[in-house]
């Protein structure tokens, strides 16, 4: 009997080692499988996190960027605004955004009744309440803000980009570029054939809007053009687009605009410029595209030497703002802190001008 429970008592020792060892080793197994199981997806669920850390990062990035629909104190109302043709890619580009974003708020372009558009008209018809705010490619004169005052109020301007005053030539004209100094004196009538400046034999044809309806200006802000009296060779058009179609016809033609309207163009050349005449920069991203080429290409504005100053005439844009406590003071300043938003800012630069921030 004795025998028999010690063999019992052995077989169930046994047994239960036996049980013990089996249990062990699944335990083993499990953790082996899952250790190689872990290390296998380690990489993806790094991966993930790293994305989903990124997305993160990305969404407070984007969150703290300001945008139009960020801006306060935006009238609602319709409202009249004006003025430079250099900003026409921002009315067709940046307004029509700003307006999806903030339907409350309508826009509405006005051509001046008479003389052509432009930064000087827009202004003028600031002055005279048939607009709300402006847009210029150049400062404001110290006579403008004279009458300005004059009614009461006075006039901000507030710059949200910059653009250079590029200028243009028949593309048959072999000339390798000008000075400021040089382009001032065509334009003053002290410069009237190309020989002088580098050219063929051939008569200079200036052409320009007519100064009180200037949009984008050659001279300094505080030179007295009542003094210098443009050349009596200098022949006036309305418009740009004016401008252009007559110097594709007039090979001893010159002109000069705003870079953004005038470089991208097909039937006229943008030359070189520069304070001296041995560093000419030229308003386009070289290489050159030629006439043949275009418009399957087109020449690009030289963002670069605009925005680091090298380009020797630059245009700032400005929103125009009257500051007479009213309706209009409220949209002038919206508008330009609308366009000092980062989304703002990213606009000016898809319609292709340099942004400020």
């Amino acid at each position: 009997m004795d025998n028999t429970n010690q063999k019992k008592a052995l077989i169930n020792s046994e047994i239960a080692l036996f049980l013990r060892g089996l249990i062990i080793g699944k335990v083993l197994t499990l953790i082996v499988i899952g250790g190689l199981l872990w290390w296998l997806l380690k990489p993806n669920l790094l991966s993930r996190n790293s994305v989903n850390s990124s997305n993160q990062s990305s969404n407070t990035v984007s969150s703290t960027a300001s945008t139009f629909q960020t801006v306060a104190d935006v009238p609602t109302a319709s409202f009249n605004y004006g003025g430079s043709t250099a900003w026409a890619s921002i009315r067709q580009l940046v307004d029509s955004q700003i307006q999806s974003d903030r339907p409350e708020l309508q826009l509405r372009y006005v051509d001046p009744v008479n003389g052509s558009p432009g930064s000087s008209s827009g202004i003028r018809m600031l002055l005279d309440g048939k607009l709300d705010f402006a847009q210029s490619s150049r400062p404001l004169t110290d006579e403008e803000q004279a009458m300005a005052k004059e009614r009461g109020f006075t006039l901000e301007q507030r710059q949200v980009g910059m653009d250079g005053i590029a200028v243009v030539v028949n593309p048959s004209l072999n000339v390798p570029g000008l000075t400021v100094e040089q382009l001032q004196q065509i334009y003053l009538g002290k410069i009237t054939n190309w020989n002088q400046v580098g050219g063929p034999n051939l008569p200079i044809t200036p052409l320009s809007q007519r100064p009180e309806d200037a949009d984008t200006v050659i001279f300094p802000s505080n030179s007295d053009l009542k003094e210098q009296v443009l050349g009596s060779n200098v022949q006036y058009v309305y418009s740009t687009t004016e401008a252009v179609r007559q110097l594709s016809k007039t090979p001893g033609g010159i002109y000069y605009a705003s870079a953004r309207s005038v470089v991208p163009q097909c039937s006229v050349k943008a030359l070189p410029l520069g304070s001296t005449s041995g560093k000419l920069i030229p308003p386009y991203s070289e290489p050159l595209v030629s006439p043949e080429q275009c418009p399957r290409q087109r020449n690009q504005l030289n963002t670069q030497a605009i925005k680091n100053g090298s380009y020797p005439i630059i245009a700032n844009l400005f929103v125009i703002i009257k500051q007479n406590k009213g309706r209009e003071q409220r949209i002038g300043d919206a508008y330009a802190k609308l366009l000092l938003t980062d989304q703002g800012q990213r606009a000016i630069e898809q319609a292709g001008l340099v942004a400020v921030r």
